[in-house]
């Protein structure tokens, strides 16, 4: 099956008074037609950087300094156009149409001086041949979709009169409107009360499957991923350090992060179980070090930790590892701990 996205060896770093931020390092990874893919990562990890790279949309410090993203079959690597001009005029052609985002906060998303009816629309007169009146039965048909009661009433009014979670509705009825090929959602419960986050993600996973979108899931919160997702990348200190499915992820976790994530979550059928936080602090990224991100928050670190990046170790055909000490169990060796 052709890969719908396919993003190999992508760096981004960010310019900062305090010098060059190293937020993306190496990172690859692939998407199949329909699939689900969860980035899991705590703050600073680089997972929405990843992201935002492959939208086009870093900010004005942020560049990305290697790699290519193959989407849909075509190369939407800035270095594939001759100028920034082409570059983004390819990219508006694209953002809205077939690669959509769910943003983390719909007020900032959201217009406030534009009714809704307005902001569903123009992605559809922008990229179709609709007419106004056709855009507008499709907003209402959107609408109804994701749940927004009387949505001729609603669709005329402006994003404050809307509650976070009837505003988190609209922007993925934005994001649905041309049945992209992807969706991109960035942390999409965040601003938004737990008894609301459940109905938004069952939502999400629901439209995607009745559109066959495929979809990539931003999130630090594990629960998240395991109630939506078919493939989990893990990523540490802008590098990917475990790629499986779900349940890999969940009772074959490979990789000393994936695992003390894992000890973080509490399990409500483990009535003993003792919660383990990660001790330490996420990697400097002006100065990430030369091996492994995790090095300094590891107990079971090696020199060689330190001095080199581990090489990736295939476990199955779908479970990916970088860590040293695969290759030691390998070898049937002893660790050299720090």
């Amino acid at each position: 099956m052709d890969k719908l996205l396919d993003v190999k060896h992508l760096s981004v770093e960010f310019t900062t008074e305090q010098g060059p931020v190293y937020a993306v390092r190496d990172v690859s990874f692939a998407l199949e037609p329909g699939e689900i893919l969860g980035i899991v990562g705590e703050s600073g990890s680089g997972k929405s950087v990843t992201m935002y790279s492959v939208m086009g949309l870093l900010a004005e410090n942020g560049k990305v300094t290697e790699g290519e993203v193959m989407f849909d079959g075509q190369n939407i690597s800035r270095t594939a156009f001759g100028s920034d001009k082409e570059y983004n005029a390819a990219m508006r052609k694209i953002r809205g149409k077939t690669l959509a985002m769910i943003f983390q906060d719909p007020m900032t998303f959201l217009n406030p001086v534009l009714t809704i009816e307005k902001q569903l629309t123009e992605p559809l007169l922008n990229h179709t041949n609709m007419n106004r009146a056709q855009a507008r039965q499709r907003a209402l048909e959107l609408m109804r979709q994701v749940g927004i009661p009387s949505p001729e009433r609603r669709i005329t009014q402006y994003p404050h009169e809307f509650s976070g979670g009837m505003r988190q509705r609209i922007i993925i009825a934005i994001a649905l409107a041309n049945n992209p090929k992807l969706i991109i959602a960035d942390e999409p419960t965040t601003a938004l009360d737990v008894t609301i986050q459940a109905q938004i993600l069952e939502l999400i996973r629901d439209m995607t499957r009745k559109s066959g979108s495929s979809t990539i899931m931003i999130t630090h919160d594990l629960g998240v991923v395991a109630s939506m997702c078919d493939r989990i990348n893990i990523m540490y200190g802008g590098k990917v350090v475990e790629t499986g499915t779900d349940k890999e992820i969940f009772y074959q976790p490979n990789h000393p992060y994936t695992k003390g994530l894992l000890n973080c979550i509490n399990d409500p059928t483990e009535e003993d179980k003792e919660l383990t936080p990660i001790p330490g602090s996420p990697p400097d990224l002006l100065k990430p070090p030369a091996g492994c991100p995790f090095v300094d928050r590891c107990d079971k670190a090696m020199r060689i930790c330190k001095l080199r990046m581990p090489e990736e170790t295939r476990l199955s055909d779908t479970h990916v590892s970088a860590c040293w000490l695969n290759e030691l169990a390998r070898r049937g060796g002893g660790g050299d701990a720090k």
